[in-house]
């Protein structure tokens, strides 16, 4: 596993995520106590794009359009917001 700083990582982001592809496992420091582990979106991941969010194992019927998402999300943050008043 590279170990790299997170100052490192922007320098040299092109390189590092080029390792990450070929394999190589990743971590970034950020400071004393926060790290990150950089690993790559394969399709076994849920896909988030402009017009669907998909979820591999589930039908085309049952996914999400984008603005309704997007509208569950909106109202989900007013909710909290109106939670804290």
């Amino acid at each position: 596993m590279l170990i790299i700083s997170s100052r490192e990582f922007r320098a040299n982001q092109k390189t590092y995520l080029d390792q990450v592809d070929a394999g190589q496992e990743l971590l970034i420091q950020r400071g004393k106590d926060k790290s990150y582990r950089i690993v790559p979106v394969t399709e076994s991941d849920i896909v988030i794009d402009r017009k669907y969010i998909l979820d591999p194992d589930a039908d085309l019927e049952r996914s999400l359009s984008f603005e309704d998402f997007k509208a569950g999300a909106l109202k989900h943050i007013e909710g909290l917001f109106e939670a804290k008043k």
